[in-house]
């Protein structure tokens, strides 16, 4: 072979992707062997697979050819076919897998035959291997067309579409190197136009592609799919030739001048000049050309040397990492950027090298990103979506970094970058939180640890738990075996005693910290040892079996110790669920995916709904008792997960992590089809959970700042329904609790340093999402009293577990109206037990409201008097009677009597004479303790609803009188005077009037006061009773009113009829128009006169111009006024003397008062 190389571009005409060159010089060997696409019967009966076919394809996946033309001398050119041939990609799921962003193979979760970890990162993963010389490994051909999701406008579909319609052709394979021309067909708006496509491959893996049609994205465009898929399915129609430099190695000097003369000749304007420049420099015995053995083949595969990967563009991954994360989350980047999660996930499962090198593409631009800086200046926290992304991130770099295959020096290289990352100011916490660093969310630990100062803690970033996984390691031999073996099991005599590594039954444990097994699993899992990391799940739930086991019989030692004190400082020291890791997600999806039943091997490229996940019980291997299977296992692990007792974290973002979590646990139990062997595992867990003592969070000791367990128990009472309701009301009642909330908290209270925002000192602190878990509690009871419909002792029980634990009027008013709701179906007759829990429920919103503020109070008050009206005559005479403990005064009288005592109300009840009258009798009786209560407020209710009883209406008249004089104000004397006059009391309307008035004063320039009319009325009512009242009423008007229009207005009301005309019995009227110069009218119209001249002196000390002409109409109406009296001109005519001279200065003014009255 040649020493060193010399990479020259080729020129763009070839069409020639910028692959690996190597030099090439030896000679090929000449010798019989199969033409391209020779043996390669159309026979669907395939025959056995040549010798020559084995070794071929284990060459080609393995080694570089380079490496096999140095190690052997001599080559003979079928050999070198049968290795060019089976150097291509035969599996279409890798192809998918480059070019859409999803790929999900059917099936695959189910356990596969393990590798016994020989592959290691960047091997690239080959499925079974077609049979024969003949079939070119069609893996995953079969149906792939049509049940590739339904996403069109993929590139991998698109390609399919492409190959299917004849597109493909010309495709040519020389050594490593395949080209061809796909033809996009005529559309509506595009002419039909030819790409000519070339790839390059290497060990089973595309290296490089280039395509005319200019692609730039991460996947390969749908043309250089439809050319792979071409060569995948029809290798036979392909013509294969050996790399160009062993063509040219059997050309004598003459063919070769030929050959480059008619190169030249066809493309002459473009190679010419590169042509004459290479012959320039190869005549030159000194130029560097010279200098280097051989010559480059770009079909010649790669060198020793090269990586071998599947070509990925770095600077697309970048450019739309960043272009995603410019988008801050919206029009669907968030999205987005989690499919380049699955990606990465993807490819560590092929076991792609790629998988590793794109996430450290994508963490360069997340750490680039500039919104971290700002965040970090502003001391705020990132959004929801953006801490998803990098907790995934984080969550990402621990599957890359515990890969149990990678190399030491891989995983030095990704330690240096983590911590290198790590390091930088910028960097995001775990927690989620710039303002204050909080302790590591998952160390809930007692006072003494947490009180210390945060200094002192150590700083704990998204890329810390990857940092600490590259200190572990798969080396121990108890590991080693439990991952290698089915059947691995302590003898049968040493299962005698406590043992660290087995449990009695002999099966193997794993005891490390659960979070950091589980990250072993998802590793194994993620590196697609699916078999491996059933074995692993399997033990660890072995482990979490024994642990609860052990925590039940150390309870029941001190069982009667907490349940007398009711109360424990004893917990998990780390919750499970919104751990960073999740490793009850990890451990369930583990184990569902085995048993996960799919419609047909087929690849789903992430387009279109997803289908609900089927499954069926997939039995463990190794099992003693052959009972188990993976669902049962997946199913209890879950419920052990979401039972475990744990103090609720630190920070916002830690707690909103906690309830996400859970809703994401429980939405997978959901996909689960309950069976007997389900429900078997559901009850005894269940049981188990409460029975566990202050391990469980559905034990009978709680802590009090400890997680709830609403959401859980919904799930569970909703499975145990159906087959144990006993045990499924067991769960929620307990379950109903919320101990944080409680007033006082017991002894053993474990403190914390309060970050968050304290509703109540010293109750329930820092927790940020107790609104959400609130409504979460009352989901819970809204369940059960759903199912607990006609059944009196359950939903008693419920209603006091309700009223016990629910401190939220909002949220109990809600379970009210459900309540209501689902007893008064429309079409059926109404339910009375559940009628009358919703009406104790509306009860109690009523008193727990009654003192305080509630937007929706007069909402709850209209409610419970509907909800009392169905349960029938004895509630509303109920909540009539004991009035004061449910409603204000006003609520009272206003809202609940008047509806009480409506014709509607009436008439759905069906009331006879006697109850009605009962219910009369009630709402007189309110509404006097309400009028005696607040007069203000309720006097005119009272009045309303004592019309039809003398004794009462007199008595509701009285306390009016009695609170006219203190508290009363005059709008609300007004109100009850024309009351009073329109039910045909005029003098009673008369008394109450007069004492509106002694509360009224209307200033000289309110004449637009609001209580004109009020007073106007009055006075005409006191006029139409007669002289007398007048007389009673006009030194009060006097008194009160001192605007001068309306005087005015009033004193020509009463010049302009006689008093006395309401015609009250036993009154005489005489028929003629007061005077003005008499009693009591001369009274009122001195009073007009001065409150005319005053209003002018005020008037003038401020006026402009532009009011001149106003001023000239109200003085107009004063000389009305003036000219009532006897000598009012005379008095008219003197006032404007002295306005003349007191203002001469406005002289514009006064000339417009001499030009009208002299």
């Amino acid at each position: 072979m040649a020493e060193g190389r010399r990479e020259q571009p080729p020129h763009p005409l070839f069409s020639i992707p910028p692959a690996s060159k190597r030099p090439c010089l030896r000679p090929a060997p000449r010798g019989p062997g199969p033409g391209p696409g020779h043996g390669m019967p159309s026979s669907r009966y395939r025959s056995p697979e040549s010798l020559l076919d084995c070794a071929a394809k284990a060459v080609a996946e393995k080694w570089a050819f380079e490496r096999v033309e140095e190690r052997f001398e001599r080559i003979p050119e079928p050999v070198q076919r049968r290795i060019v041939y089976w150097s291509f990609p035969r599996n279409e799921k890798e192809i998918c897998m480059y070019s859409s962003f999803q790929c999900r193979v059917a099936g695959e979760e189910g356990p596969v035959a393990a590798t016994g970890g020989a592959g290691s990162a960047g091997s690239g993963a080959t499925t079974a291997a077609a049979g024969g010389g003949s079939t070119a490994g069609t893996t995953a051909t079969a149906g792939a067309a049509g049940a590739v999701g339904t996403g069109d406008g993929l590139p991998f579909r698109r390609g399919i579409r492409l190959l299917e319609t004849g597109c493909v052709e010309n495709v040519l394979q020389v050594g490593f190197h395949l080209s061809g021309t796909v033809t996009e067909p005529t559309t509506s708006s595009e002419p039909e136009v030819t790409h000519k496509v070339a790839i390059s491959f290497d060990r089973c893996k595309i290296t490089s592609v280039t395509c005319g049609c200019g692609n730039r994205d991460i996947f390969y465009c749908a043309h250089v799919v439809a050319l792979s898929l071409y060569r995948i399915r029809k290798p036979e129609q392909v013509k294969l030739r050996l790399p160009i430099s062993e063509t040219l190695f059997q050309m004598n000097r003459d063919q070769l001048q030929k050959l480059v003369q008619y190169l030249i000749t066809a493309h002459h304007t473009e190679v010419l000049p590169t042509a004459q420049k290479l012959a320039d420099e190869i005549l030159s015995s000194n130029s560097e050309i010279n200098q280097v053995h051989g010559a480059p083949d770009p079909t010649a595969g790669a060198s020793i040397d090269d990586d071998n990967c599947w070509h990925l563009d770095e600077d697309q991954v970048r450019e739309q990492v960043k272009q995603f994360l410019s988008q801050g989350g919206y029009y669907g980047s968030g999205k987005q950027l989690n499919s380049m999660f699955a990606k990465v996930r993807e490819m560590l499962r092929m076991r792609d090298s790629n998988g590793a090198r794109m996430l450290t593409l994508i963490t360069e631009q997340f750490m680039a990103d500039p919104r971290l800086s700002l965040w970090r200046q502003q001391g705020t926290g990132m959004t929801d979506k953006c801490r998803q992304l990098w907790d995934e991130l984080g969550a990402l770099w621990v599957c890359v970094v515990l890969n149990p295959h990678c190399k030491s020096e891989e995983k030095s290289s990704w330690l240096k970058q983590l911590k290198k990352w790590g390091d930088m100011d910028v960097c995001p916490l775990e927690d989620g939180n710039y303002g204050s660093e909080l302790p590591n969310i998952t160390n809930a630990l007692p006072q003494s640890n947490l009180a210390q100062d945060s200094v002192s803690r150590p700083r704990r970033t998204v890329f810390s738990r990857a940092i600490e996984a590259c200190d572990l390691h798969w080396q121990d031999s108890h590991l080693q075996r439990i991952i290698s073996s089915d059947y691995y099991m302590s003898p049968s005599y040493q299962r005698e005693g406590e043992s660290l590594l087995f449990n009695p039954q002999g099966l193997p444990l794993w005891l490390d910290h659960v979070p950091t097994a589980c990250a072993r699993v998802d590793a194994l899992r993620s590196h697609g040892y699916s078999r491996e990391a059933l074995r692993l799940a399997v033990a660890i739930i072995n482990t979490l079996r024994l642990q609860q086991q052990r925590q039940m019989d150390i309870y029941k030692h001190q069982k009667k110790e907490l349940l007398q004190r009711g109360v424990t400082s004893t917990t998990n020291l780390e919750g499970w669920v919104g751990h960073p890791l999740d490793p009850i997600g990890c451990l369930f999806i583990t184990l569902t995916e085995t048993c996960r039943v799919d419609d047909d091997n087929s690849m789903d490229t992430g387009e279109g709904e997803p289908r609900p996940p089927v499954y069926h019980h997939v039995p463990v291997w190794g099992s003693p008792d052959g009972g188990e299977s993976y669902l049962t296992l997946a199913l209890e692990v879950a419920l052990m997960g979401m039972g475990q007792q744990r103090i609720m974290p630190e920070g916002l973002y830690a707690q909103d992590k906690v309830c996400r979590n859970e809703e994401q646990i429980v939405a997978k139990l959901q996909e689960l089809e309950l069976d007997e062997l389900l429900v078997q595992t559901l009850r005894k867990q269940a049981i188990q959970l409460l029975d566990a003592g202050p391990f469980s969070g559905l034990g009978e000791v709680i802590h009090r700042e400890s997680v709830p367990m609403h959401t859980f128990a919904k799930y569970l009472f909703s499975a145990l329904l159906p087959h144990d309701a006993d045990l499924a009301y067991k769960v929620a009642l307990r379950a109903m609790r919320l101990p944080v909330l409680e007033s006082s908290g017991g002894s053993g209270d474990v403190g914390h340093p309060h970050h968050g925002i304290s509703i109540v000192p010293s109750r329930y602190p820092r927790w940020f999402t107790l609104g959400h878990l609130e409504s979460q509690q009352c989901e819970l009871a809204s369940t059960m009293l759903t199912a607990a419909k006609g059944d009196m002792l359950r939903l008693r029980t419920v209603l006091e577990a309700i009223q016990k634990n629910i401190h939220s009027s909002s949220l109990i008013f809600k379970l009210a109206q459900d309540a209501f709701k689902i007893a008064t179906p429309a079409d059926n007759p109404p339910d009375i037990t559940l009628l009358n829990v919703a009406l104790e429920l509306g009860l109690q919103v009523m008193r727990m409201t009654l003192s305080t503020l509630n937007w929706r109070r007069r909402e709850m008050v209209r409610w419970l008097v509907t909800c009392a009206t169905e349960v029938g005559l004895r509630a509303l005479v109920s909540i009539l009677q004991s009035w004061y403990t449910l409603f204000t005064p006003t609520e009272a009288t206003s809202i609940v009597a008047a509806t009480v005592m409506s014709h509607n109300t009436i008439l759905r009840l069906s009331l006879d004479y006697p109850q009605r009258e009962e219910l009369a009798s009630c709402a007189r009786t309110l509404a006097l303790q309400c009028a005696m209560k607040d007069p203000q407020n309720c006097a005119l209710s009272a009045l309303t609803l004592c019309e039809k009883d003398h004794i009462a209406f007199e008595t509701a008249y009285q306390i009016v009188i009695d609170a006219a004089s203190t508290g009363m104000t005059y709008s609300q004397l007004f109100t009850i005077a024309r009351y009073m006059e329109h039910r045909g009391y005029p003098l009673r309307s008369f008394k109450l009037a007069s004492l509106a008035m002694t509360h009224l004063n209307l200033a000289y320039n309110q004449d637009t006061h609001p209580a004109i009319n009020d007073v106007l009325w009055a006075c005409a009512l006191s006029h139409s009773l007669g002289k007398n009242e007048l007389a009673a009423i006009i030194p009060l008007v006097v008194k009160s009113v001192h605007c001068a229009t309306v005087l005015s207005d009033i004193l020509r009301r009463c010049t302009m009829t006689a008093p006395g005309l309401a015609g009250i019995p036993g009154r005489r009227n005489s028929g003629k128009l007061m005077s003005t110069d008499k009693a009591p009218l001369r009274q009122l119209l001195d009073a007009t006169i001065s409150a005319y001249i005053n209003t002018t002196h005020s008037r003038l000390t401020h006026i402009s111009p532009r009011h001149y002409g106003e001023f000239i109409e109200f003085l107009s109406k004063a000389r009305e006024t003036f000219l009532l009296a006897q000598d009012g001109h005379i008095q008219f005519a003197q006032f404007i003397d002295n306005l003349k001279q007191i203002y001469k200065g406005k002289k514009k003014l006064m000339m417009l008062v001499r030009e009208r009255f002299g």
